[in-house]
């Protein structure tokens, strides 16, 4: 094979891979110009991200164009009897680089028509909520016993926070009765009961992890996803086959609209 098949061959790949790192650049400079880019990232990284995109958008756009230049100034030099093959080859490549096109154009018109959507209660349940890896959420380099006593402001707490402390704490007591009002979405449970839950992110939507506190209500258990309000006080679990040693007792269950920032960090 000549140096120009060589070359041939492999045009194909370089074009699918300038494409696609076209398209994911594109993407996310409209996420970003959209305020959705916090749906897939923490934002604390957002800046880094839209600055990597927007170099990435002239760099691959000229690599294109340096791929497109060469195909041009590129011959085969091939005598009568290499003639079909080189024919041959000529259509793989053509077929290549359409579906590379196609896959380029697909992925950015995906992203640009398609609503972006927050993690599911699916998606929650199928990566265990509250697992057993999730440690000092709370962020605070205090002791988690300090975090849930009279003497520090719970106020601002959320619903990573108070997995923390009960996830912590071998001692739950002091938190019975403990008023909390949390905003979450509704993983279902079983009877009247449900997981408010929330997706911590460190770095983006790949590493998410569901984070959620059990919930017993005295009527009907909001539907599945459904974001809601929950105001009530801490309770012994009165499900004693549970793993869950406490749970929210909820005096008030009320929808809300989805938070504009859906996760915790």
């Amino acid at each position: 094979m000549s140096s120009s098949d060589t070359e041939h061959d492999r045009r194909p790949p370089a074009l699918l891979g300038l494409g696609s790192v076209l398209a994911v650049a594109l993407c996310t400079i409209w996420l970003a110009a959209s305020g959705h880019l916090d749906l897939y990232i923490n934002p604390r990284y957002s800046v880094f991200t839209i600055v990597l995109a927007g170099v990435a958008v002239p760099a691959s756009v000229a690599g294109l164009l340096v791929v497109a230049r060469g195909a041009g100034h590129t011959h085969d030099h091939a005598g009568p009897d290499d003639a079909a093959p080189a024919r041959s080859r000529g259509a793989v490549r053509l077929v290549l680089g359409g579906i590379a096109a196609l896959v380029t154009v697909g992925v950015t018109a995906a992203m640009l028509v398609l609503p972006p959507t927050t993690l599911s209660a699916r998606t929650a349940q199928q990566r265990a909520v509250d697992s057993a890896s999730l440690s000092n959420a709370t962020g605070s380099n205090a002791p988690v016993s300090l975090l849930g006593s009279s003497a520090v402001d719970t106020s601002g707490y959320g619903v990573k926070d108070w997995a923390a402390i009960i996830r912590q704490t071998t001692d739950t007591s002091e938190l019975v009765g403990k008023r909390v009002t949390l905003t979450g979405f509704v993983v279902p449970g079983s009877g009247d009961s449900f997981t408010l839950t929330r997706f911590v992110i460190s770095c983006c939507a790949v590493d998410a992890q569901p984070v959620g506190l059990g919930v017993t209500t005295d009527g009907t258990v909001p539907r599945e996803n459904q974001w809601v309000r929950v105001t009530g006080a801490f309770a012994d679990n009165p499900d004693q086959a549970s793993d869950v040693r406490i749970v929210i007792r909820a005096a008030t269950v009320r929808t809300v609209a989805q938070p504009e920032d859906p996760y915790e960090y």
